[in-house]
């Protein structure tokens, strides 16, 4: 029986024994070329799609989905509230730079030159000018820099790019109903209502293994993903306003947090970068490399402009630093593969325009975190990758 045979068939054991021994391939590799693992299980994932058709199924993406969620909410939770204040200036400028200068720049392109109509473009724009926080959060950890006031500034303005998207995003192409106004509505009770109640049940039933106080968590988490889901939008928007309203929980009981971590790492967030890798398929990748090649041309370059002149001469970082921040924020990947799904998905891009925005995405998530990984890592990040994982 051939290894397509294998994943084809039914025994969900088998295909969960696949998936989890791509992932342990992956950790393994990502250890030896001192990589992030994220990084190497995109790639794992692009090969097993096109080798031996590493395909989803529906519990699949319920793991991968949780796994999204779980890094999205961690990587708000791991902004120091103390920090964010001393970096709000610096954060909130090169998060909006970030969104800004690719927004407008992929957004023009693709309606003068490529001459999509003027909601693909709108598309287009939004699902290029994201910054991964999956990404992003998964390097700063694995890379020690998550404890780092550098690291910290990073994942901060990660947070106000993502920000601007969404915000764009709502106001494009949201529908204005009830179910919007629920989901805001939870959001707003939530910040400050869930970090005390989950504060409270760690002190009181933090001592047991069947820990009650993250099975409250994650049940918030799901409602929330639900009224997101009603509202048209994504899970991970309200877990990342949850998770920085966390950040002092998670700071106060350390344990807690890696518990969290070790689990999201390790068993969920492996599912959601192979996904992310099955989505390019060779075919469509030469079938359209001119217009993936300029489209990862813009999108790249626009980074490079809006934010490494800020993060050099206006915040004097050094040129290192400089480099390494604006390569980081050059990333894409979580919303910008919902945001290129929710335009095909309400006939906004044709299916062709869907598949070079989701390969450009995923490219974006390999190829600047590599090139900033390999000759920009910052000198206070330890040698060993994951040397600061739990």
């Amino acid at each position: 029986m051939d290894a397509h045979s294998l994943i084809d068939t039914g025994n969900i054991w088998i295909v969960a024994g696949v998936w989890m021994l791509l992932a342990a391939i992956s950790a393994f590799i990502a250890i030896r070329i001192k990589m992030p693992a994220a990084l190497v299980e995109i790639v794992v994932g692009i090969l097993a799609g096109n080798l031996i058709t590493l395909r989803t199924n529906a519990w699949i993406d319920f793991v991968a989905g949780f796994g999204s969620i779980l890094l999205t909410f961690l990587a708000g939770a791991e902004i120091d509230p103390a920090v964010l204040r001393r970096q709000l200036v610096p954060s909130t400028v090169l998060g909006a730079a970030s969104f800004a200068a690719p927004f407008f720049a992929a957004m023009g392109y693709t309606y003068f030159f490529g001459h999509w109509t003027a909601d693909a473009s709108k598309i287009a724009g939004i699902a290029l000018s994201t910054t991964s926080v999956a990404v992003v959060y998964a390097v700063m950890i694995e890379s020690g820099l998550a404890g780092k006031e550098f690291g910290q500034l990073i994942l901060a303005a990660c947070f106000f790019t993502d920000l601007g998207t969404v915000v764009a995003l709502g106001l494009l192409f949201a529908n204005y109903n009830a179910w919007l106004v629920a989901l805001i509505a939870a959001i707003a009770v939530s910040i400050p209502l869930v970090p005390r109640l989950l504060s409270a049940l760690v002190v009181r039933t933090g001592r047991f293994v069947s820990e009650p106080a993250l099975r409250i968590l994650f049940a918030v988490i799901f409602l929330l993903a639900a009224l997101a889901t009603y509202a048209k939008s994504e899970g991970v928007l309200p877990a990342y306003f949850l998770g920085l309203a966390c950040a002092g929980v998670m700071i106060s009981f350390p344990d807690v947090k890696r518990r969290l971590q070790t689990m999201t790492m390790t068993l969920l967030a492996p599912f959601y970068f192979l996904k992310a890798g099955t989505y390019v398929e060779f075919g469509a990748v030469l079938g359209g490399a001119g217009l993936i090649a300029t489209l990862f041309f813009v999108k790249v370059v626009a980074k490079i402009v809006g934010v490494r002149p800020l993060a050099r001469i206006a915040f004097k970082y050094a040129r290192g630093d400089a480099n390494y921040l604006t390569l980081m924020m050059a990333t894409g990947l979580t919303f910008g593969t919902i945001s290129s799904l929710y335009g095909l998905t309400h006939h906004y891009i044709t299916q062709a325009q869907y598949a070079a925005l989701v390969t450009v995405v995923i490219l974006t998530a390999v190829v600047p975190t590599a090139i900033a990984q390999a000759l920009f890592k910052p000198g206070q990040a330890p040698e060993e990758m994951e040397a600061e994982v739990p």
